[in-house]
């Protein structure tokens, strides 16, 4: 399975830099991906606000309800050269592993201050795997400490500044859990008022929580797509969750995971097609040929070419298929990624 199979061209210009003001304006690519007496059905373009009439009263709608830190700090050297920092994993309560932008210029032992009572001594330099950093609060001080002083951390590939409005608008309104250093993006589509819809049609609605990590956007750098080693990320499937997904499944109804992540956490504690109270990290890895056990139908964004996740949507919906599927979409100028538009997925199969 050669990474090459996955690749694309995307049009920069197609690249999100800001999302719509009006989130269910923007557009959602449903790819049916069934086959009706031998006839493969068309792609629909609709808009996010088209989700509701998709659902049935008897499915589920599991969304990912982690809630993203502001984990971006800036360093300013007395020599003038500005340090950008960007947190990703954390190792204790008072120590992550960062990337670092200008990382020549730190050294071992060097202490970083952010304000006059929150800093940082980096530990460690580990090349391209990062700088260990210790700072001088833990726990809830580093948190609160991270709130005040710290940005949103956007993905590399919405190259501009940061704004105010990026703290409200890359999180879900349904965030709850800290612990994520990236948005779970498919989420961010929806509104208060469209969940209310949802719920008003009398489709059930679940959480569950993985905390995205920056892993989600670090390439594949093997030709051999089997051999890359899946980034681990923490996720909580509480039993009233797994409970309601099971209750589901077994009256018939469907399984619609919002989001790639809480697609990789459902198969995760739901590999032998019964989901079941998870507290634990996963590194799995979907790649085509994986048999699906719990998720029907997937909203996700559009991804990165030669990505995890763009894998992953292969798996799902099939490679030919999901090709197809984007060359649509960058025919029809639909926004990509993290602020860009969404597509509907069916788990690929024969009617």
């Amino acid at each position: 399975m050669n990474i090459n199979d996955f690749d694309f061209f995307l049009p920069d210009d197609l690249i999100a830099k800001f999302p719509l003001k009006n989130k269910e304006e923007a557009k959602m690519l449903v790819v049916p991906n069934a086959q009706i007496d031998g006839v493969e059905q068309d792609l629909l373009d609709k808009k996010v606000s088209d989700f509701i009439d998709f659902l049935n009263p008897n499915d589920v709608i599991v969304f990912n309800d982690t809630k993203v830190i502001p984990v971006r700090l800036y360093y300013k050297k007395q020599s003038g050269a500005k340090i950008e920092i960007t947190l990703y994993k954390q190792i204790d309560s008072c120590s992550w592993i960062a990337f670092c932008k200008n990382t020549k210029r730190l050294n071992e032992g060097d202490v970083l201050h952010f304000s006059d009572d929150f800093y940082a001594v980096v530990v460690e330099k580990q090349g391209q795997d990062g700088t260990v950093l210790k700072f001088n609060l833990s726990d809830v001080d580093l948190l609160n400490a991270l709130e005040k002083y710290g940005t949103v951390p956007l993905p590399p590939y919405i190259k501009r500044e940061i704004t105010d409005e990026d703290k409200v608008n890359y999180q879900t309104v349904f965030a709850k859990n800290v612990g994520a250093v990236a948005s779970p993006t498919a989420g961010l589509h929806f509104t208060n008022e469209m969940l209310d819809k949802i719920k008003a049609k009398g489709v059930s609605i679940a959480f569950l929580t993985l905390h995205v990590g920056a892993g989600t956007f670090l390439p594949i750098k093997t030709d051999n797509v089997l051999e890359h080693k899946m980034h681990s990320e923490y996720g909580i499937v509480s039993k009233e969750t797994a409970d309601l997904v099971n209750k589901v499944k077994s009256n018939g109804g469907r399984v619609f995971a919002v989001g790639t992540t809480a697609m990789r956490l459902l198969e995760t504690a739901g590999s032998d097609g019964v989901l079941k109270p998870y507290s634990d990290y996963t590194d799995i890895f979907i790649t085509p040929g994986y048999k699906f056990q719990m998720v029907d139908v997937l909203m996700t964004n559009f991804h990165i070419p030669k990505s995890t996740l763009f894998i992953l949507v292969c798996a799902f919906a099939g490679t030919d298929m999901m090709k197809k599927a984007y060359q649509h979409a960058i025919d029809n100028k639909y926004s990509f990624y993290s602020y860009g538009d969404s597509s509907l997925l069916y788990l690929k199969k024969i009617v």
